[in-house]
Parts: structure tokens; sequence; C-alpha cells
């Protein structure tokens, strides 16, 4: 890491971002001895051909233009390529900073140079990083979409349903599960339509299409606030674009 590269550095859960950098530039291009070689650099792809790394830091420094920046805002401000690389890099941080300890016998670990793994010194144990997948699912009924609202959603957000995976349980198995348990409904034909990596903080969403098959809505109080059949001309607020949750709903309208 002798020869500059672009830096994701996190503090506080924000990344460093820059604004008014010849090129575009989104994430400072230093050398290692700027950062003070930190051991705990994890190499998590490139930008624009260039290496990328990425840190922990107990405080920025002082970077011309330099903003702390919540993950969430960097789709919006440099796109959906610079949100995927900023999402790999706070996921690796969090698994380094999750796996200092073996899981099995508590000796601190060493990283593997050639991996991303975690390696035990003492029992060999190997920790990788953590992906959790959840399915989510748009119900169709006609020309009527179910949307329902989480009560952490923002005021007056709705969206698809969603939920996380369970042990010996199958994608498909998942999708009815959670649709019949936060709304009472049972679905068919579930089809198919996209996945995201989604680092809040290590997610893969996985979403799907399904028809209606019977049911009356009747919300889960501990997870859904509200739910209900909406109709392309009167739809609530829906949630941003940068979430895989906005684009099935898109493509179901269009």
């Amino acid at each position: 890491m002798s020869r500059p590269a672009y830096w994701i550095l996190r503090c506080e859960h924000r990344l460093l971002t820059l604004a008014g950098q010849p090129g575009g530039a989104l994430f400072p291009l230093l050398s290692a001895a700027d950062l003070g070689h930190p051991a705990e650099a994890l190499r998590v792809g490139e930008w624009g051909g260039v290496p990328c790394h990425a840190v922990d830091v107990a405080q920025f420094p002082e970077i011309a233009g330099g903003e702390p920046t919540p993950l969430r805002a960097i789709f919006a401000q440099a796109g959906l390529e610079a949100f995927a690389l900023a999402g790999r890099a706070t996921q690796l941080l969090d698994w380094q900073a999750t796996h200092r300890f073996c899981g099995r016998c508590g000796t601190p670990t060493e990283r593997l140079p050639d991996e991303a793994a975690m390696r035990c010194p003492a029992c060999g144990l190997l920790a990788y990083p953590r992906i959790a997948p959840a399915v989510m699912v748009l119900v169709r009924d006609g020309q009527r979409l179910l949307l329902a609202r989480s009560p952490h959603f923002k005021p007056g957000v709705y969206s698809a349903l969603a939920g996380f995976v369970e042990p010996g349980e199958t994608l498909e198995q998942c999708a009815a599960r959670e649709v019949r348990e936060e709304v009472g409904l049972e679905i068919a034909n579930l089809r198919y339509f996209a996945s995201q990596p989604w680092p809040f903080p290590h997610s893969l969403m996985v979403a799907f299409f399904a028809d209606y098959a019977g049911g009356d809505i009747v919300p889960d109080p501990s997870e859904i606030e509200a739910a209900g059949w909406f109709t392309a001309d009167a739809l609530p607020l829906l949630p941003d674009p940068v979430s895989i949750s906005r684009r099935l709903i898109d493509a179901a309208l269009g």
C-alpha cells in the first residue's frame, strides 16, 4: 500500500467523502503513510481502476472538502456503484470488528492475508463475513398492490413485506411464512425479481412478486403498523430509490 489509493474512512458510522475535488473523486486519494500505516486496513476493491482500502478511524483527517456522510447518502451523492463499494467496505469493517476473538475458544483471531477470513491460531476456526438473507415480497391482486409500513420507517412511507430467512428454510417458504405472519394473507405464483446487498448491517435482500391467494389483511402489531391495498393512482410515500423495494414497486407499476 505504498502507492496512493482511495480510502474509505469510517468514523462513528459515517464515511469521509469529498466535494468539489478534481475529477469528481468521492473518496480521498492517500498513501498508507498519510494515515500512519493502519494495521487493520482492508482491501475492498477498486474505484476508477485504482485500489480502494477501508479502515475505521478515531477521527477523520483534515482534508479540504471532506464531509462526514451517512452510508445511505452515498447513493444520492455518487450513484449505485459508489454505494455498493461503500456498502462492501462497511460490511467488511463490521465483520473485522466483531470477529476479533474466536467464537469457539475465545482466543484473539488473525486475519488471513489472501482471503476474507479471521482465523483462530489456537483451534483453527475460520470466521467469514456474515451475510443474512432476507426475502421481500410484493403481493398483487389485479391492479392493487399490497404495501405495509413498519414503525421503524420514515413517517408515511410504505413498502413491500420483508423478513429474514430462518435456519432450514427455503426462500419460497420464507416468502409464504412472512406474508402469512405479517398480514395474514396467502400467496401463490411466486416470481423472482432481483437481489441487492443491503449493508444495514449485512443483509442480502432477495425480492419476489407474488399473487394474492386468499385471506383478509390482519397486520401483526409487533411488526406492522399499517397495511393495505393501493393502486397506481393512489400510492402512499414509497422507499428511497436506492432500495430494491422501490425498484420492485416501480417494476410492478411499469
